[in-house]
């Protein structure tokens, strides 16, 4: 072991980022395997060093997702990976007015359904609204979605939905089964790549594991439990209306309180088959769930897979390097991007101290390398925004494609053994 391997990582020379550095990562084989970051939160309302309360996220069947290690650390997931994912996601989609020449990855979106407006001056010829057709409309209003912003990307249902977006998809697809080609992907939908994608609603079964990959955890924690009571107007009945509202509630086989007629305690999970009391006191199992104390740390980990990019290729061997900076570019940028942590009700979290990014070579120590200052993130995006140009021309002529129910419903009429099984989590 070498005196600069024995050294702390953090004090050792933080890298700078280059063209050059960047282009390594990219394409040289024996460059590092990996990019790391350990970034610490805390919620909006503690300082640093103080423990804290947060919501997790609540799962059905077992409520929070907290771990008990061996040594009796309780450990709970606050973001999983493919929330993370879906929430850096939308990083991606081009401000409104944005031109085509300025987007880094191609901007399709479907349109689920349109209604008429009701406002234009045929609408205005049709009295009732439910006569209207959006065919017949000026200006139809669009429920449509981004692809960016579906939970499975390119293999998601809508998109299989989607006759005239499906067969490229599907080409796509069957390109990165049989050669490993994912040079068609890349002018679709490169996100699904960065973020990681299974086609197992298509024909392939394709996989593709993520370039980013981002979670958050809390460690040392204890489930707190929440309690409640709704005061109704119920007091205020005189004994008539009352006794009325009894015998209604009775004939109708439903509670009072769940019309908001009666005071309703809220104590216990509702429908539980749990036994509400163990040894004359409350079962913890059968409480209302009011978040845990974060006694230790809230960390957000951030890995950047360059293991996983260097095993992408295109037709050759030009288009694989461009491939493969195109997508360097684009996990970088989604990397280090300071998304929003409001992550739910009773969660909001900010960012605590500096980041430090480490690259992790195949051996030896980590090595600091600067990835979030503002001179680096510049260059990451014009990285990014050099590699998007050389794409862009194949990039699809049409941005708004149309879902279809009819390709809906034969996607459920399939039989299950024509595709993959679902994953628990993406």
């Amino acid at each position: 072991m070498t005196a600069a391997s024995k050294q702390p990582a953090e004090s050792r020379e933080i890298t700078k980022v280059t063209n050059e550095l960047l282009d390594q990562w990219a394409t040289d084989e024996k460059g590092p395997v990996a990019l790391h970051l350990k970034q610490r939160l805390l919620p909006v309302e503690a300082n640093d060093g103080e423990q804290a309360i947060i919501y997790p996220p609540t799962y059905a069947d077992i409520g929070y997702n907290i771990d008990k290690l061996s040594n009796g650390t309780k450990v709970a997931l606050i973001d999983s990976v493919g929330s993370q994912a879906n929430r850096m996601e939308p990083i991606f989609k081009a401000p409104a007015g944005m031109k085509r020449e300025d987007w880094l990855v191609p901007q399709i979106e479907i349109v689920l359904h349109s209604e008429a407006c009701g406002e234009c001056d045929v609408c205005k010829k049709t009295a009732d609204p439910k006569k209207r057709k959006a065919t017949e409309c000026k200006n139809p209003r669009k429920e449509k979605r981004s692809i960016l912003e579906l939970a499975h990307r390119s293999a998601d249902a809508v998109v299989q939905s989607s006759p005239l977006l499906v067969g490229d998809v599907s080409k796509a697809f069957e390109a990165l089964r049989q050669s490993g080609n994912a040079g068609l992907l890349c002018t679709l939908v490169p996100t699904s790549l960065v973020f990681g994608v299974w086609d197992s609603r298509g024909g392939t079964g394709e996989k593709r594991p993520r370039l980013v990959r981002a979670i958050i955890r809390a460690w040392d924690v204890e489930p707190l439990h929440a309690a409640a009571q709704f005061n109704s107007v119920w007091k205020a009945l005189n004994e008539d209306q009352q006794a009325e509202l009894t015998k209604e509630a009775t004939k109708q086989k439903k509670k009072l309180s769940e019309k908001g007629l009666a005071d309703a305690p809220a104590v216990f999970k509702a429908k539980t088959k749990i036994p509400k009391y163990l040894d004359g006191a409350p079962n913890p199992e059968a409480r209302v769930l009011g978040g845990v104390l974060a006694k230790d740390r809230i960390e957000r980990e951030v890995t950047v897979n360059l293991v996983a990019l260097r095993g992408l290729r295109g037709k050759n061997d030009d288009e694989t390097k461009l491939i493969r900076k195109y997508l360097l570019g684009l996990s970088l940028l989604a990397a280090t991007a300071e998304i929003d942590l409001f992550l739910r009700e009773g969660c909001n979290l900010r960012y605590a101290g500096a980041d430090v990014w480490h690259s992790v070579p195949r051996r030896g120590d980590p090595t600091p390398v600067n990835l979030e200052s503002e001179g680096a993130r510049t260059l990451i995006q014009t990285y990014a925004s050099a590699a998007a140009k050389l794409f862009r021309p194949k990039w699809p002529a049409i941005v708004e494609y149309e879902f279809s129910l009819a390709e809906a419903k034969k996607l459920l009429a399939k039989k299950d053994d024509e595709a993959p099984a679902e994953e628990s989590d993406k």
